[in-house]
């Protein structure tokens, strides 16, 4: 597991022996599952536990904003 970035008080982490297509997980008080780059390119919530919409809304965010870093870290994480 390797915590590739810290936002609004949330983890974003990609598993190293993890299967395809490229996700991250997400946690904080709840934790969620979010594709990177669904069918039209943008990120798409994949599953939602215990998580706050606010805080939904702020993942969705800050994922749209980092979804080129995070990509990036997928790709080296996994080649």
């Amino acid at each position: 597991m390797v915590v590739v970035h810290r936002a609004h008080g949330l983890r974003f982490v990609i598993y190293v022996d993890d299967h395809e297509p490229a996700h991250v997980h997400v946690r904080g008080d709840g934790e969620a599952k979010v594709l990177l780059a669904g069918e039209d390119g943008s990120p798409q919530i994949l599953r939602v536990n215990e998580m706050t919409r606010a805080d939904q809304r702020r993942m969705m965010r800050e994922i749209a904003k980092q979804q080129a870093m995070l990509l990036e870290r997928w790709k080296e994480i996994h080649g």
